[in-house]
């Protein structure tokens, strides 16, 4: 062995030894238990950064640990490579997005290559080949057929610099999150597929996701969000009647508005013989519209000079056009309810609009300051007064339905998922438009629909609404001339299968086979938790239509999701944007791949933000070369032991001391174990720090035998010595590989370390004769005592009142009090 630990050198050779030996090229196995480990794949955005170094390293530690276990365990690695940002790259750097992608793929790939991760490369692809997004697009072309995928006009947010739809989440403070521009309101033709088809599937599904995180799990279900009530009738004078959905009928005779949606028929409609309500309507096209946005603002609206007949009083009630309702959410009308809803409370005041107490609340209740929202007896409500929530509800539903004036429904928060992008770097969607036909999926020989890739971008529109040889097509029906749909799909379409197609990667002639059924679900997903709501529900979402396709035979896609923490630089997360990474290929070349791994594994459990910590690196590198300068000092010895016969050591017959320390090998080993199961990873490292210094207490140990005794006592001191190092060397490997890679054969073990397996328990490993007790004179250490494992408290509580070292402090002192902490120590609570 080198006299010092050569990062570079040892990293270049294993990796290199891994790649000749193609030992993480994965194919089923039926003998083995599967492990299918996936970390959420990356964007080829040019440079990975310390956060990806983290979050892959976790998954490689999981990778590495269930192959120890004896799984076949599948790591594979790909990139997600479609998207507006690879676009906008273009468009500064003058490259086609296709050139500018490919060739950050290349650059990531080999940083991954050089953190050692167990990746099976030869399944690796990227999403914005035609061989991968041929099958979503048959998929859809599938959905489209079933009436799952349909198009419409829909109100969206549009970009207008980026030229795009956004997502609510996309929008921030009224402004594109990527462009910065003021979002627009607009009606345009848009693809859904119909998601809330499963509505309830997704809902329930969750409760069967027990390796997921409770935060995650509620943030979809209030995502989904379903509700019970009713949907109530408002007539209204020479118009459509108003429906309005409530889950607090109870509530209705406390209604003294309507508020409808700006895009509303009806406020569309009065608009025109009202130029306030007109010059409203135009306004609020560029309003946020996400829930947290409309939580706090400001809420205006204008009166529409109309009126609907309360459907129990018969009473007039005006209806207003008011900027806090979405046309997208139920019917597009709200029924306001100011004295027991905050968001009706504060259009009222600002209108003056009037208080209808209906709810029986404190009699000091000040209703001029805020609302009361609780569920009590109702009042002020005829007949139903007295009557609680229940009650309320189905009397109240009762008399509505006798009057046809409402039917109790479910509703959800969730929305179709709206499917189209008009930018140019997506996959065709593939939809062709015929004159005599109307619209016709692409059949599935004519797949994929290629996105033409040599383009040149000025960055306003898509090019492909400009290059003929694209869009203009023939229909597949009639064979007359027709044309091409020029959206693409919304990237999250690629990321919600990838993970079943790295299974069936190379197959050709279908989207899925049954490898996709031997791998899926996942058992392990990490990622941020950024993705708990769209692309986990996404995936979830197409994970039941290829289920319904017969592609996969779960219900869900990923069994287990560990959701890290950020990485934070000076308490600021760290990103491109704020310009404070830290390159990985820098730290890399100064302290090795194992440092960095070691680094970010060791400094906060998983689920948590990581602060980075330059002194944090230098201490992780210290400890790799305190590791290797042992091993090269007991390397002939540790050699000499693997090479000699095992011969069988009765650990019972050994000196108490010898005892102790193989109680506490096995005592560290039962911790890491368990932390490990439950991925405490830092705890792990913190356990194999502890293994370490433990080794070098017992090489002192050893150092200090005498030599006549050697022959006698120095065999199962270096026995357990020996012991104490491979397990060392285990519980590291997979969080720092190389190195114990090369120590493994450098030293002498059997087989390779790839082929090794997570250390056992041994079986009496635990067991205790005796233990040892600190000895407390009012609250000062003064000895230590062994006693039987079996002894009673009492009989503890004796021994260490008769112990010579604690007497002296006793002395003619009065023994107050005599408190044991069980199996650590007794503190003898004394005074004068």
């Amino acid at each position: 062995m080198q006299e010092f630990y050569n990062h570079q050198e040892i990293e270049q050779q294993t990796q290199h030894y891994w790649d000749e030996k193609q030992l993480y090229r994965i194919t089923e196995n039926l003998s083995k238990e599967k492990f299918y480990c996936l970390a959420m794949f990356p964007y080829p955005s040019g440079h990975l950064h310390v956060g990806h170094v983290r979050n892959y390293t976790l998954g490689d530690v999981i990778a590495r640990y269930q192959h120890l276990k004896g799984k076949n365990v599948m790591q594979p690695i790909g990139w997600d490579a479609f998207g507006l940002p690879a676009e906008n790259a273009a468009i500064k750097h003058n490259v086609p997005p296709a050139e500018w992608t490919y060739k950050n793929i290349d650059h990531m790939r080999e940083q991954l290559k050089q953190l050692g991760f167990a990746y099976d490369w030869s399944r690796e692809f990227t999403t914005c080949q035609p061989e991968y997004y041929r099958w979503e697009q048959w998929l859809f072309t599938r959905l489209v057929e079933k009436g799952l995928a349909y198009k419409k006009n829909a109100v969206v947010n549009w970009d207008p610099v980026d030229k795009t739809v956004l997502a609510n989440e996309q929008v921030v403070d009224g402004r594109g999150w990527r462009s910065g521009a003021l979002v627009e309101r607009k009606e345009i033709p848009q693809w859904f597929i119909k998601i809330t088809a499963y509505a309830d599937e997704l809902l329930d599904g969750l409760d069967t996701l027990e390796g997921w995180p409770e935060q995650v799990r509620t943030m979809q279900r209030n995502w989904i969000g379903r509700s019970e009530g009713l949907q109530i009738t408002f007539p209204v004078a020479d118009a459509a009647p108003l429906q309005v959905f409530t889950t607090r009928p109870d509530t209705l005779f406390g209604v003294s508005y309507l508020a409808i949606a700006p895009q509303h028929p009806l406020a569309l409609a009065s608009a025109q013989n009202n130029p306030a309500l007109q010059k409203f309507i135009e306004e609020c096209k560029n309003i946020e519209v996400s829930e947290s946005a409309l939580a706090t603002l400001e809420k205006r609206g204008v009166n529409t000079g109309l009126t609907a007949t309360h459907p129990l009083t018969n009473e007039e009630v005006p209806i207003w056009c008011a900027n806090f309702v979405v046309m997208d959410y139920g019917t597009g009308a709200v029924m306001s309810v100011p004295a027991h809803d905050q968001r009706d409370f504060e259009f009222a005041q600002h209108y003056d609009l009037p208080l209808k107490p209906v709810l029986s609340a404190n009699s000091a209740w000040d209703y001029t300051k805020t609302a009361y929202t609780e569920r009590s007896p109702l009042i002020n409500s005829a007949e139903f007064d007295g009557l609680a929530f229940d009650a309320a509800f189905e009397a109240i539903a009762t008399a509505l339905e006798n009057k046809q004036l409402a039917e109790r429904q479910i509703n959800y928060r969730l929305r179709d998922w709206g499917v189209s992008r008009q930018r140019y770097w997506g996959a065709p969607i593939p939809i062709i438009y015929c004159d005599a036909c109307g619209t016709v999926p692409v059949p599935a020989a004519d797949l994929p629909v290629r996105l033409p890739e040599d383009v040149t971008l000025d960055g306003v529109n898509s090019p492909l609404k400009e290059i003929p040889e694209f869009y203009h097509t023939q229909c597949p029906t009639c064979g007359a001339a027709a044309t091409r749909e020029t959206d693409t799909f919304d990237t999250f379409m690629e990321s919600s299968w990838y993970y079943a197609r790295f299974a069936s990667y190379d197959q050709n002639s279908s989207m899925l086979d049954d490898r996709a059924k031997y791998w899926t679900p996942v058992d392990q997903y990490i990622g941020g938790i950024e993705h708990a709501v769209m692309h986990l529900l996404y995936a979830r979402f197409l994970h039941k239509l290829m289920r319904d396709e017969g592609l996969v035979q779960t219900d869900e896609p990923f069994i287990n999701l560990l959701t890290q923490g950020m990485v934070l630089k000076d308490g600021t997360k760290m990103s491109k944007s704020k310009g404070n990474t830290v390159d990985p290929k820098l730290l890399i070349e100064k302290y090795g791949a194992d440092t960095l791994r070691l680094f970010s594994i060791f400094t906060a459990p998983p689920e948590q933000s990581l602060e980075w910590s330059d002194s944090g690196v230098e201490g992780s590198y210290k400890f790799l070369k305190r590791l290797w300068a042992f091993s090269v000092k007991h390397q002939t010895q540790i050699c000499s032991i693997n090479a000699a016969d095992r011969s069988y050591v009765n650990w019972k017959e050994q000196s108490s001391e010898l005892q102790t320390y193989r109680r506490e090998l096995y005592q560290i080993l039962q911790q890491a174990t368990f932390d490990i199961e439950r991925l405490q990873l830092n705890t792990v490292v913190s356990a194999a720090m502890k293994l370490f210094n433990l080794l070098v207490e017992l090489s002192h140990h050893q150092a200090k035998l005498p030599a006549s005794e050697a022959p006698f006592v120095q065999q199962p001191v270096a026995r357990l010595l020996n012991k104490m190092l491979v397990v060392l060397l285990r519980i590291l490997y997979p969080i720092t590989p190389h190195i114990t890679t090369r120590l493994w054969k450098d030293l002498g073990y059997a087989g390779k370390m790839h082929d090794a397996y997570w250390p056992k328990m041994a079986n009496d490993a635990l067991d205790i004769d005796s233990i040892n007790i600190i000895v407390q004179v009012n609250g000062k250490v003064r000895s230590k005592i062994s006693v039987p494992a079996e002894a009673s408290e009492d009989d503890i509580k004796a021994l260490a009142l008769a112990d010579e070292k604690a007497l002296k402090f006793i002395a003619q002192n009065t023994v107050r009090k005599v408190i044991y902490i069980p199996s650590k120590l007794i503190n003898i609570v004394v005074s004068a």
